[in-house]
């Protein structure tokens, strides 16, 4: 996470136009959005103490220089926690620990006491530490090795993966800007270093992705899938984070009743089980 804060400001100064925010362009720009120069004088601090900022090599900054910023830089309410987690991460005396591996025994009885719902733990990283049977029909990570069960690899990496999502370019933005909230949150975790180091190195994509700074909470929404015994599947998702374990969260996918996805959630429920 090194350099995190300007390459972060920076993407968000791209995306605004003089225009935008009452100063008038002259001239050509060598880089779109606004200059360091103009984000300071409209968050009302020295440009010398931006560029700072930016640079990573200011004191402490503090709330009200931060709203001003993220004011001035249009940030939505994630950024903008985001922006305040970036700039003042926690001393390593006060981060919060790791969140362990393994998940609560009451946990998983949680998981398979949902037989209609396909469901499943992830930690900081994204990889899935436990799941129900269904969950498992849905992803596979029974199949996976040990240490490589994350649906944010399969996404990248996994041909099968890669056709699980109709909507698959959505999935992987949606994807990435959750892995960078988390990354932010949980700098000192060793997986999710390793996790966006590997996939940076294997996938043009994700390097893509991950250089647009975008960061949202994908906390609950619909996902398409098309599951290669199920076929297509228009699944809700609700995420529920642990309080107990930080880093750790109940993901539980459910179909409308009746639905023609319920039906497919039944048979292959029964697949799985004879499987």
């Amino acid at each position: 996470m090194d350099g995190e804060l300007g390459d972060f400001l920076r993407s968000r100064r791209a995306r605004i136009q003089p225009e935008e925010v009452g100063l008038p362009s002259y001239g050509r720009r060598r880089v779109p959005g606004l200059r360091r120069e103009e984000v300071a004088q409209l968050a009302g601090v020295s440009v010398d103490y931006y560029i700072r900022l930016e640079q990573g090599r200011g004191p402490s900054v503090s709330d009200a220089v931060l709203d001003s910023i993220a004011r001035v830089l249009r940030m939505d309410e994630t950024e903008h926690a985001y922006l305040i987690t970036v700039a003042r991460p926690p001393k390593k005396a006060e981060r919060r620990r790791i969140a362990p591996l393994r998940v609560r025994p009451g946990v998983q009885l949680l998981l398979d006491s949902m037989e209609r719902s396909p469901a499943f733990v992830l930690g900081p990283g994204m990889g899935a530490l436990a799941w129900n049977a269904l969950g498992d029909a849905v992803h596979g990570f029974s199949r996976m090795p040990p240490g490589r069960r994350n649906p944010v690899r399969q996404l990248f990496l996994d041909p099968e993966g890669r056709d699980l999502y109709v909507d698959r370019a959505t999935a992987a933005t949606q994807c990435v800007a959750n892995l960078r909230l988390s990354a932010g949150a949980h700098p000192d975790d060793p997986g999710l270093r390793d996790l966006v180091g590997e996939l940076s190195l294997k996938s043009e994509e994700f390097r893509r992705l991950w250089a647009d700074h975008q960061v949202k909470a994908c906390l609950y929404g619909v996902k398409h899938l098309r599951h290669p015994v199920a076929g297509l599947l228009t699944l809700s998702y609700e995420s529920l984070a642990l309080p107990e374990t930080p880093g750790q969260t109940v993901v539980i996918y459910t179909a409308e009743p009746g639905s023609e996805t319920a039906e497919r959630l039944a048979l292959l429920g029964s697949w799985a089980t004879a499987h």
